[in-house]
């Protein structure tokens, strides 16, 4: 699968898509979802205090999901059923799309956007994925945003996260009444990143599996002092 060419969507704001971006964003949608799913967030950002910015919304391949019967549908990677308060983790699938993750930050760098200049986020399966690659990235990004999502083979992340990437800014939200992906997922999530010795800005929100204005307006705050420098 890592052969597999993403079909993407791009967005450049500030109006005039000739632009040359001084940042990218690259965007991973959550299960079952495509690359269309966070234009409208993207739309609702105010960055033109860090200038022209490029989204990339890449759509994953399309797969088989257990916990949904098998049924195929756009996936980062498989998701089984629980198991009493075990989760079966779908290593190889997640591996797999971390190298289409990667390939994605390396265009962006061959396009003349250095990775130091490029955030990583996704929502739910999508952040999964965003901490999963960005950990790793060999090269150092500028930032990772998760939403409503999880820390996928924390059990590794230690030994396998890059050098480069051992202090790289990390924005962490979720909803309170989230029932997909439940809260404390999240916050066991980021107690595991900061045992690592990462600085997660961590947000909750009254919410259930989804996005809200104010971790919007949070999120936008956090992109400009991150990228306007």
């Amino acid at each position: 699968m890592t052969s597999h060419t993403l079909d993407t969507l791009e967005l450049v704001t500030g109006g005039n898509p000739a632009a040359t971006p001084v940042a990218s964003i690259v965007v991973l949608h959550g299960l079952g979802a495509d690359g269309n799913d966070f234009v409208p967030i993207a739309q609702e950002l105010e960055l033109d205090a860090i200038g022209p910015v490029r989204f990339v919304f890449p759509s994953a391949p399309v797969r088989p999901v257990t916990l949904n019967g098998g049924y195929e549908m756009r996936a980062w990677y498989d998701i089984h059923p629980p198991i009493g308060q075990s989760r079966r983790e779908d290593e190889a699938g997640l591996r797999e799309s971390c190298a289409l993750v990667q390939g994605l930050l390396d265009r962006e760098a061959s396009r003349g956007v250095p990775p130091a200049r490029t955030v990583l986020m996704g929502f739910s399966q999508g952040c999964a994925m965003t901490l999963m690659a960005g950990l790793r990235a060999p090269q150092r990004l500028a930032g990772l945003v998760g939403l409503s999502g999880y820390l996928p083979l924390a059990a590794s992340a230690a030994a396998e996260r890059s050098e480069v990437n051992r202090d790289v800014p990390i924005f962490l939200a979720h909803g309170t009444r989230d029932p997909v992906v439940v809260v404390e997922r999240g916050v066991e999530s980021r107690n595991a990143l900061q045992a690592l010795g990462y600085a997660v800005d961590w947000h909750t929100y009254p919410m259930e599996h989804s996005v809200c204005a104010q971790e919007v307006a949070d999120l936008n705050v956090w992109l400009v002092r991150l990228l306007a420098s």
